[in-house]
């Protein structure tokens, strides 16, 4: 027998269910009954060395996720709804969130650093007609939090900073464009396919952020071509006044149209589009939805031999730098200052940064000069210095 933490138990409930294995399937796997796996995950019998070795591999973990001593994310598998036909990349991509989530709570939990949270009360729109609804939530959002009207360049530190909600950069199946959930103790956290284009992933981070704001309790997964509930087409229609506010937008559109002496064209368009990081179709859609342009301009646009990549290069507009950034800012900022601290190994550096020993090592260096993060969660610039020299690369 081995001690270990008294979360052992919930934390190796919560991966049994992560997998969607039962305690059945689970005790039949391990060869024991189905009452001696509760009184483990009951924490009322501890697992011997070899239980643990045949737990991890049926339920697809390695043994050092099963043994930590911080409480467990809540299994978000059994949080979403999988739609026909999506089941099995929808499994791998909240087993992929879990697994991420799970490391940013142990390194908090290590260094007694928790997250601030700054969630507002959800937002009841019942009985408002749904445009209305996505508009009046935007700009009263925009208006708390003193973002103006204009282009939100920083988006993910806005979500991060000002809402206290992760946001984590995960390689997810192409048809995927985001996961949002609420699950204790991470709280509330989203995934963007860091796969995606800039536009494309800033807008999944305003949809995700509308789900967050209206109905943070409904677990999402956004595909690229979801089917259009309520709760989507709300988030959709969010996201849009959100990124494009009202205001901001059509004061935008009147100089851009008065320049060319009351026309608007395919290169305003565009420059509008790269002004607020949006895509070129959302753009024109957003437009039409104003009633700035007439409706069916963009399908007349494509139906003409507009096309958008090669329109861009020829006016010099540059693709923007999509976000790979696996984990939140401030929880870089918490593995590096630990580990030069020397409360994390380089090894475990490169573990919680989901990285090899090289990229984390370059993780270092470039944080190291900058600001680290304090206990509390807030940013204080000063320069960290290594407590040892670093080591050669095992």
């Amino acid at each position: 027998m081995i001690d270990l933490s008294t979360n052992l138990g919930s934390r190796l409930r919560e991966a049994r269910r992560a997998r969607g294995v039962s305690q059945v399937e689970a005790a039949e796997g391990l060869g024991i009954s189905r009452p001696t796996l509760i009184a483990v995950e009951q924490g009322r019998r501890q697992p011997t060395a070899g239980e643990l070795v045949d737990m991890a591999r049926i339920y697809g973990r390695q043994v050092h996720e099963l043994v930590r001593e911080s409480q467990p994310v809540e299994a978000l598998s059994v949080r979403f709804r999988l739609e026909p036909g999506t089941e099995d990349e929808t499994r791998a991509a909240v087993d992929t969130l879990q697994r991420v989530a799970d490391d940013v709570v142990e390194l908090e939990s290590l260094l007694g650093a928790s997250a601030p949270r700054a969630w507002p009360p959800p937002y009841d729109v019942s009985g408002l007609p749904l445009d209305v609804a996505a508009s009046q939530v935007a700009e009263s959002e925009r208006r708390r939090l003193g973002l103006g009207s204009g282009p939100l360049s920083r988006l993910r530190d806005i979500l991060e900073e000002d809402f206290g909600v992760r946001v984590f950069a995960v390689d997810l199946p192409s048809r995927i464009a985001g996961l949002f959930a609420v699950a204790e103790p991470v709280g509330a956290c989203i995934a963007i396919n860091a796969r995606h284009p800039h536009e494309r992933q800033r807008w999944t981070l305003a949809h995700e952020l509308g789900h967050f704001l209206l109905h943070r309790e409904s677990p999402e997964v956004t595909m690229i071509d979801p089917t259009r509930g309520r709760g989507e087409r709300l988030a959709e229609a969010f996201a849009a006044c959100f990124l494009m506010p009202d205001d901001g937008l059509t004061r935008r559109f009147q100089s851009a149209r008065q320049a060319r002496g009351g026309q608007f064209t395919a290169v305003d368009l565009l420059q509008l589009a790269a002004h607020f990081e949006v895509s070129a179709q959302a753009m024109a859609l957003r437009l039409e939805g104003l009633r700035l342009v007439a409706g069916g301009w963009w399908e007349t646009l494509i139906a003409r031999g507009f096309r958008v990549q090669d329109a861009r290069e020829q006016i010099g507009i540059e693709q923007s730098r999509r976000d790979s950034e696996l984990l939140p800012l401030r929880s870089q900022y918490l593995a590096v200052g630990a580990y030069l601290d020397g409360a994390l190994s380089e090894g475990l550096l490169a573990r919680t940064l989901h990285a090899d020993r090289v990229t984390a090592r370059e993780t270092v260096r470039r944080l190291a000069g900058s600001s680290d993060v304090a206990a509390e969660g807030s940013l204080q610039s000063w320069v960290l210095q290594p407590a040892q020299p670093e080591g050669p690369i095992d």
